[in-house]
Order: structure tokens, then C-alpha cells, then sequence
């Protein structure tokens, strides 16, 4: 690989050779919809477009929901704030805001036909394949919305599109070739295997408490909360087979299959029954809220929790947090029943001693000295790989679906990635607790198996890519981002 890059250096373009190796590593990531939310007062201004603390506030929910699902669900405030969403939401909607001024400046518009057009469009408000006013309506209720906000937001996503529509990325014959020999680029390699667990660590009780003093203040407990908890059940609420048909009727678009399309009645039932259950019991939990804030109600339990812990939401916790003690939170949905907190103890975190710290202390310490002995036995097995009894591999490609051995598909892909990134004919990749050490024996083009029409695609994809990004760093200059607020 390296000695044809050097060969042909005056074809390759290293942004596009980058961009290769995104878009076949992890798939080409278009621009997606464009969020905005309901009037409210300005956070910032982007050349003559404002954004709303209710556009950041939607943006914010969109992009914590996405990584909440690819999470599993794990993903709370804390995790979010440590990742930076807040951050990345106001970005999405600064180029967002961006891309609108140049839309304004090229005249581009879209007619009230074609936004009424795209709106019927969506199916999540089509009964039959036609577009049902009932249904749109109760979206607009259920997520809070008026009608003139949400068209305004489906406007400027189909501006925004129309736009980049501008962008002329059909490929030339030349970029096209060049995409195509890099994807024949092949590697046949001489590579040892080293893994962490194959290196054992004997632990010294003297050197674990000096690791331990030097690292103690890592070592807390958890922030906990003593709570009280009123439940309110929904298992003896009635509801008639009238009742549910009407509610699934508007509130279909809630019900969704893991393949994104809605559900029918049939498949939706116990959902839609469970949220009617809570929708017709909300009354009675705000009465024994009342009740009980009255001290004519006593609680159902009492429970200790680490703070974030999954007993309750993220939503609950975020509420907790702001409030004081002895206060006490309306009610909440937790399952399918409601649940009324107070809050009567915070107990603030402490450093843990070493016998309670022990347990993981001991873990760290020993991933850390088997790091260091692996960066090691690497070190020295790169010096004297030709007489480590190495594997020699097959030709390995950018994109090839095969692992090689010692390594599963997915550590192949990450190996591969880096492989073809490196400038150097040997070196050392680390991949999940193991490390390759390898050295290149040959390098050659093998033609790809991919039809022209798919390798004509995926370059188009790429230099549609590099076009938007260019754009966007080049609108970033033009429109001065002024903030009201601070923090963002």
C-alpha cells in the first residue's frame, strides 16, 4: 500500500482517501432531518436567523434519544453531559441556521403546495395511505406542538435540502478510477497476536495500597438518596374495546416496530392498552398525591438508591437533582403505574476505605500492569518478529468481510482501518485488549469484485460529503454566530 501511494501521490487525494475509509468503516451518514421547535426567546444568531431555547431544547431530545437507543437505554444526564449533547445539538442547528442564510441569499423558497405536499406525505399521519387531519392533530397535542411551528420546521428541513440539492457531486471518470483502485489496494502481512489475557499479574498487597494511595480520591462512593415512594396502579382501570380502538386511532404514530414502520392494532394492543390504563388513572394519582402531600396518605415503601440508578428514570432523577429535601415530585410514569416521590435524604459521596475499595482497586491495578507488560512484550516482539513463529496472512483490502485469524470480525475491521492508515511498513496496533505486531511483505492492486455502478455511487456519496463539509466550514466564516447565552 505504501509504495503504490508513493507511486501514484499525485492522484491521491487525502481527503477523499479519508473519507474512503469512513464511509466503507462505518457508512455514509447523510445531513438527516432538520429539527426546529416552537417560538420562544433567542439563545443566538446566526447572520440573520435566530435559534430558540426551544429549538435546542428539541434538538437536544433528538440526539439524546439516538444515543440513548444505540445505548440500550443506558444513557443518563451525567453521561450525557460528559459526552458534550448539549454542545452538539447547538452545533446541528448553528449549521442548520447557516445553510438557511444561504438559502435566503439564493433566493430559495418552498411553495405552500409543496410543503402541504410534504407533510400529507409522511406516513405517520396517513390512515390508509391518505393523509388524516385527526391524527396530525393529536401529534401535534401529544408532542406539544402548533401546527404553525412544526410547518415552520418541516419548511426549513425541505429548504435545507433543496440546497445541498445545488451541489453538483456526480463523479468523474478519473475520481471514480482513483476510488476504485484504492479499494483494490491489498496488504499481505507477517503478524503475531498478543493478548492481555494471556499475561498474568501476581498482586504484592504492599504495592496495591501504594497504588491505592495514589488513587484513593478515585475510589467514592455513590451520592445516594433516601426516598419515599406512593404507588398508584392502573391494573384495576377498565377499558372497552371502543375505548382502545379510539385512542390507537390517535396516537397510531407512537407504535412503531423495530424496522421503524407503524404497527397495527393487533400488534400495538398491549401498548395501547397499558397507556390508556394510564391516561384514564392520571386523575387518581394526582389525587393521592394531594392526599399524601396532606400526610392523609401513607407511603408504599421506602427505598435507598444510588443516584442515576435505573430503579427510576432519567426524566425523575434530572427532577430530583433540582429539588430540595423533603420536597415532593408529582406524579410520575414508571411502567405501567404512577409513582409519587419524596425525597427525605441525600447522603453525599465519601472516599472509600481500602478494604471497601479493594475489589476494584485490585481490577484496576492489574489492567494497568498488564498494559504496561503487553506494551512491552509488543515492543520486544516487533524487534524479533520474523522469529516469533508469526502468521503470514492472505492479501488483506479496505473492505474486505472475511477475519483474519486470531482476530474477530469486528477487531479485523478496526486492524484493517488502522492498517490502512498507517505510513509505516510495521508497527504495533492495539484493538480491545489485544496487540497486533506486524510488518508489510507485499502490496499490490487486486481489481475489485463491485460493479461500477455501486463503486460510481459510493464516490459520488464521498465527494457529495466532502462538497457539504467544505460548504459548511465555508458558511461557518460567512454568517457571524453571535451568543446570548452563556455555556453553549
Amino acid at each position: 500500500m505504501i509504495s503504490w501511494m508513493q507511486k501514484h501521490n499525485k492522484y491521491l487525494i487525502v481527503t477523499i482517501w479519508i473519507a474512503t475509509i469512513a464511509f466503507i468503516g462505518a457508512g455514509f451518514v447523510g445531513w438527516g432531518s432538520y429539527q426546529y421547535g416552537s417560538k420562544a426567546s433567542s439563545i443566538a444568531e446566526v447572520g440573520d436567523i435566530e435559534i430558540t431555547q426551544a429549538q435546542l431544547d428539541m434538538s437536544y431530545r433528538n440526539i439524546y434519544q439516538r444515543y440513548n437507543q444505540q445505548l440500550q437505554g443506558q444513557l443518563d444526564d451525567k453521561k450525557a453531559k460528559e459526552m458534550g449533547l448539549v454542545k452538539q445539538a447547538f452545533n446541528s442547528l448553528v449549521t442548520q441556521a447557516e445553510l438557511l442564510n444561504l438559502a435566503k441569499e439564493f433566493g430559495i423558497i418552498v411553495s405552500d403546495d409543496e410543503l402541504a405536499e410534504k407533510i400529507a406525505s409522511i406516513s405517520s399521519f396517513q390512515t390508509n395511505g391518505v393523509f388524516d387531519k385527526d391524527i396530525y392533530r393529536a401529534y401535534l397535542n401529544n408532542q406539544r406542538l402548533k401546527a404553525k411551528s412544526f410547518e415552520k420546521m418541516i419548511y426549513n428541513e425541505t429548504v435545507i435540502n433543496k440546497t445541498l440539492s445545488l451541489l453538483n457531486a456526480e463523479p468523474l471518470d478519473n475520481e471514480t478510477n482513483l476510488i476504485k483502485n484504492i479499494m483494490g489496494i491489498s496488504d499481505k502481512i507477517s503478524y503475531k497476536v498478543l493478548n492481555q489475557n494471556d499475561i498474568n499479574i501476581s498482586v504484592d498487597e504492599v504495592e496495591l495500597k501504594k497504588y491505592w494511595e495514589g488513587s484513593k480520591s478515585f475510589y467514592m462512593t455513590n451520592l445516594k438518596y433516601k426516598l419515599d415512594l406512593l404507588w398508584t396502579d392502573t391494573n384495576s382501570t377498565t377499558v372497552t374495546e371502543k375505548e382502545i380502538g379510539d385512542f390507537y386511532a390517535l396516537n397510531s404514530f407512537n407504535y412503531t416496530g423495530n424496522d421503524g414502520k407503524q404497527l397495527s392494532l393487533d400488534d400495538a394492543k398491549d401498548m395501547v392498552i397499558s397507556d390508556l390504563k394510564l391516561k384514564k388513572s392520571k386523575k387518581d394519582a394526582q389525587k393521592r398525591y394531594i392526599a399524601f402531600k396532606k400526610l392523609k396518605l401513607e407511603k408504599s415503601e421506602t427505598i435507598l438508591v444510588d443516584v442515576n440508578d435505573l430503579t427510576l428514570s432519567g426524566e425523575i432523577w434530572k427532577e430530583i437533582e433540582g429539588r430540595d429535601i423533603n420536597s415532593i415530585l408529582k406524579p410520575k410514569i414508571m411502567g405501567n403505574r404512577y409513582v409519587t416521590i419524596k425525597i427525605i435524604e441525600k447522603i453525599e459521596p465519601k472516599e472509600m476505605s481500602f478494604e471497601n475499595a479493594k475489589v476494584e482497586v485490585t481490577k484496576a491495578y492489574i489492567s494497568e500492569q498488564k498494559s504496561k507488560e503487553l506494551e512491552k512484550l509488543s515492543a520486544d516482539t516487533l524487534k524479533n518478529l520474523d522469529k516469533s513463529n508469526p502468521i503470514v496472512s492472505r492479501f488483506i483490502k479496505l473492505d474486505d468481510k472475511e477475519p483474519i485469524d486470531g482476530l474477530t470480525l469486528d477487531e479485523t475491521r478496526a486492524f484493517i482501518s488502522q492498517l490502512f492508515t498507517s505510513q509505516d511498513k510495521g508497527g504495533i496496533i492495539q484493538i480491545k485488549g489485544k496487540s497486533v505486531v506486524y510488518a508489510i511483505l507485499e502490496q499490490k492492486i487486486i481489481p475489485t469484485n463491485r460493479e461500477d455502478k455501486l463503486i460510481k455511487n459510493i464516490t459520488k456519496q464521498i465527494k457529495q460529503q466532502e462538497f457539504e463539509s467544505n460548504l459548511i466550514k465555508s458558511l461557518g466564516k460567512k454568517y457571524q454566530t453571535q451568543m446570548f447565552v452563556k455555556g453553549l
